[in-house]
């Protein structure tokens, strides 16, 4: 079964950093636009990054928009969150997938359905 893994999570203090990490676990992500996403206790699955497969387009969320940064390594077949400036409202399983369409793209329109190779998340929790 193809699956990406996602580490780097962690406790963290309000206004820190974390960089987390998004691998294939043997298949490529070279092709493939891929999305951050996270979701909190009670509330559903948001996304907050998406990147197309060359890293020449990102789009995040108003929410996370000059705090978090996605970023990709395809020789390393890695993507990358920098997520800078953290609130306690960040607090939630954050989550990678890839895009079903077009490598070439990240959709403004996000449905949850269009990704896959869902990861086991990596858990970030921001508290003083």
């Amino acid at each position: 079964q193809l699956q990406l893994v996602e580490s780097g999570g962690g406790l963290v203090q309000p206004g820190g950093s974390l960089r987390l990490s998004c691998a294939a676990n043997g298949f490529s992500l070279n092709y493939d636009a891929i999305g951050w996403f996270r979701q909190a206790p009670g509330k559903e699955r948001e996304a907050v990054s998406c990147i197309t497969n060359s890293g020449g387009s990102t789009n995040y969320p108003e929410s996370v928009k000059g705090r978090f940064t996605i970023s990709r390594d395809n020789a390393k077949n890695t993507v990358y969150l920098q997520m800078n400036d953290l609130e306690p409202e960040d607090t939630a399983v954050y989550y990678c997938a890839t895009f079903a369409g077009s490598g070439y793209v990240c959709p403004q329109l996000v449905r949850l359905t269009d990704f896959g190779s869902w990861g086991q998340g990596t858990q970030v929790t921001v508290s003083s």
